[in-house]
This record gives structure tokens, C-alpha cells and sequence, in this order.
């Protein structure tokens, strides 16, 4: 009760007594006098708070960094998916432009099975007798010739290639009009056969599909001699051609439809 009354005496005082009365003078001497004392507090808890307002700040920005983490991944698929389409629009155009000199009809397709062996040059492709292919059709890739159908079911169809040991092409080279014969092998190689020995065939000679036979049109690239072995003793000559076009490469086809019986793709008659 002793203190209860003694502050209210206290109070009354303070109020009832001016700005020069001795109890706020009081207070300002003492205010004045752990003035110092205060501010070195602040000095010294300032670096404290400090560390708990930014652990306080690290705590979201851990939230933040994962949603920035998230949303990089999400970019970096859509990037990836930008790039893929990017990639397949460039190797369309170039499929549309290595028959928009002729007046070829085509359907495109995609490669959607590659040969199951090193002794089986044959791919399958995503397009069918629904699509109006059928057996026999020459297909070709970005840069030329690259096989024919030799199976067909209603959705899918199965392309020899040129490199398999079976095929053959009935070719010519484009400068001299030499006619020959392409033929794959067993380890993917092609061969150009049936050249006399007094013909002059130079590595880096184009070589193109002839038209006989009926089978493929003429003036299709086949790719470019890189090898040539003369003999007096042999009646032909050894001649190996690189393929204008890489099947493990390729993902997007062409299937000739109802092909004319010439076209002019490279410079051919």
C-alpha cells in the first residue's frame, strides 16, 4: 500500500507541477546521463539484430530459390522443346527445297526404327498404305537418294537402303554420263560396279540415279566418289561412293509419289 500511495503522490506531482519542476528536471539529467550508455547498446546489439533479421530474410529466400529453381527447369525444358522444333523446321525446309525444283509428289514421314543388325540396312518409317504408300516407292533424305519401301502395313513401312547388301541402284556419273550400277554391302559400303576400265572416273565425281529400270526417277543425288582402283588386269574398276545421305542421321523422310520418270535435281538431263 506504501508504494501504491506513493506513486500516486508521484503522479500527481508530475502532472501538476511545469516543465522546470524539479522532477522533470530530474528525468532530463538522468536521460542525459545514460545517453552514452544507450547508444553504446544500440552499437553493440545493432550487428545482432542484423543477424537475425537476415537469417529471418535467408529463411525466405530459400523459398524463393527453389521456386526460382522450378521455374529454371520448366524453362530449361521449354528451351530444349524450342531448339527440337527449331532443328526439325531446318531440316524440313531443306526436304522441301530438294523437291521444289522438280514436280515430284511426296509424303513426308518420320524415321521410327533404325536396322536392327550390322547386316540389315532397313529403317522403318511412320507412313502406310493409309497414307497412299505403297511397296516399291523411293524415299529420300534431306540431301538425296536413300532407299525404296520393300514392306508396307497400314501405318508403317519398311525402307531399304542403298547400303544394304541387297540393293541396287542403276546410277550414272554426272560429268562423263558413265552408267553403272550402286550396289551396298555387307559393311554399309557402297560400290560403283559395271564401269570398263577405259572409262575415267575421278574421286569427287557426282554420282546420280540414272532412270533405268523404271525404279527411280532419274537425276537423284547418291553421293560422291572417294576412292578409285585401276587395274590392267581387271575389266572393271573398284570405284567406292559415299553416300550424299546418312541414314543414322536422318529423322525426317520424303516418299516419292508417283515420281515422273526424270527429275533435275542436280544438273542431271
Amino acid at each position: 500500500m506504501f508504494y501504491v500511495a506513493l506513486t500516486i503522490i508521484l503522479m500527481t506531482l508530475w502532472f501538476r507541477e511545469g516543465d522546470a519542476g524539479i522532477m522533470h528536471n530530474a528525468r532530463s539529467m538522468v536521460q542525459a546521463a545514460t545517453a552514452p550508455v544507450s547508444a553504446a547498446g544500440e552499437l553493440i546489439t545493432r550487428p545482432v539484430r542484423g543477424l537475425f533479421t537476415w537469417a529471418g530474410d535467408l529463411g525466405v529466400s530459400r523459398s524463393q530459390l527453389e521456386q526460382l529453381r522450378d521455374q529454371n527447369e520448366k524453362m530449361r525444358t521449354r528451351v530444349a522443346q524450342l531448339e527440337e522444333a527449331r532443328l526439325e523446321n531446318v531440316r524440313l525446309r531443306k526436304l522441301v527445297k530438294l523437291t521444289q525444283a522438280s514436280d515430284l509428289d511426296t509424303i513426308g514421314a518420320h524415321v521410327i526404327g533404325r536396322p536392327t543388325n550390322a547386316w540389315e540396312g532397313v529403317i522403318t518409317i511412320d507412313r502406310g498404305s493409309a497414307d497412299g504408300v505403297t511397296v516399291g516407292m523411293p524415299v529420300i533424305g534431306n540431301l538425296g537418294l536413300l532407299g525404296q519401301t520393300v514392306q508396307v502395313s497400314r501405318n508403317t513401312a519398311r525402307v531399304r537402303l542403298i547400303t544394304d547388301q541387297r540393293s541396287g541402284v542403276a546410277s550414272m556419273i554426272q560429268r562423263t554420263r558413265v552408267e553403272g550400277v550402286v550396289s551396298g554391302s555387307l559393311d554399309g559400303r557402297l560400290s560403283l560396279e559395271y564401269v570398263s576400265t577405259e572409262t575415267t572416273v575421278r574421286v569427287g565425281d557426282v554420282v546420280i540415279s540414272s532412270g533405268q529400270g523404271g525404279v527411280f526417277p532419274k537425276g537423284l543425288l547418291i553421293g560422291e566418289v572417294t576412292k578409285v582402283a585401276r587395274s590392267a588386269s581387271m575389266l572393271q574398276q573398284d570405284i567406292r561412293v559415299e553416300p550424299a545421305s546418312d541414314p543414322s542421321k536422318l529423322e525426317e523422310v520424303l516418299v516419292l509419289v508417283g515420281a515422273p520418270p526424270a527429275v533435275n535435281l542436280q544438273g542431271g538431263e
